[in-house]
């Protein structure tokens, strides 16, 4: 088993910024991909970024230059910094987790997830 907890969700402005992290703990005892998703009240779970072993990223269209995800293999950590925050970036940010180096977008490949963190952007 795989433990995941998310961090660093709040309450902004239009306009500002956050960085939410995503801690794994437990059975790690390989490579492993790790991506942030996304939902919105009333909403599927979407995809946001991805982020394989090797440190090669994926974008959702809708966030490519504003965020950018990062990760510590040391620490098992992986950070989404988010600039320029919209209103419509408002939901639930959940983290994922999956063994091997390949990066996935759709949510049914990834094994493990947290319990995620509300980021709300006011206008």
């Amino acid at each position: 088993q795989v433990q995941l907890v998310e961090s660093g969700g709040g309450l902004v402005q239009a306009g500002d910024s956050l960085k939410l992290s995503c801690a794994a703990s437990g059975r790690i005892f390989s490579s492993y991909a790790m991506g942030w998703f996304r939902q919105a009240l009333g909403k599927e779970r979407d995809f946001v970024a991805a982020c394989t072993w090797t440190k090669d990223s994926y974008y959702a269209d809708s966030v490519k230059g504003r965020f950018t995800i990062s990760r510590d293999n040391a620490k098992n950590t992986v950070y989404l910094q988010m600039n320029s925050l919209r209103p419509e970036d408002t939901a639930v940010y959940y983290c994922g987790f999956q063994y091997g180096n390949a990066y996935y977008r759709e949510r049914s490949k990834y094994a493990y997830w947290g319990q995620g963190t509300q980021v709300t952007v006011s206008s």
